[in-house]
């Protein structure tokens, strides 16, 4: 079942329980697939891959959101963005841990040959093609300029 059956199902469902949080999620997943298959070149049609990083976009910009929230006190549009995001994130691949992804990075770096930050780019290349949707392009950063700075 494609992406967009699933959210349309669940968007009936949560209509019918008058679920505003899980609605405000899944509208916003629907709006993003509408508006990535109107692309110029898109054909109409969107790939998996493709369901991955719009997915992968979304709670990125509402973790940003989430974050700005806090940090102006505003509790009540905090809990709305926490709430859109539970709701993504059910969408996409468990997330790796901390040691998961540490341990992912250096099989990459011994693989490529990597031994310094000047090598940050060739190993970020691979990395974040291997473990997309699997951790945040944020974390992969941090973990990969970690181990190459040793």
């Amino acid at each position: 079942m494609s992406l967009e059956a699933q959210v349309m199902d669940l968007m009936k469902d949560a209509m019918k329980a008058k679920d505003e949080g899980t609605l405000r999620g899944l509208r916003a997943i629907k709006a993003e697939i509408i508006k990535a298959k109107t692309e110029p070149g898109a054909g109409g049609v969107i790939t998996a891959e493709g369901e991955l990083k719009l997915l992968q976009k979304l709670v990125k910009q509402r973790k940003d959101s989430l974050e700005i929230y806090i940090q102006q006190n505003r509790a009540d549009l905090a809990t709305k963005e926490s709430e859109e995001i539970a709701v993504i994130e059910k969408f996409l691949p468990q997330q790796l841990s901390e040691e998961a992804l540490k341990a992912a990075v250096a099989e990459i770096i011994t693989s490529l040959g990597a031994s310094s930050p000047a090598d940050m780019g060739k190993v970020m290349g691979v990395a974040s093609k291997q473990l997309a949707g699997k951790a945040e392009g944020k974390a992969i950063s941090a973990v990969v300029k970690e181990l190459l700075s040793k």
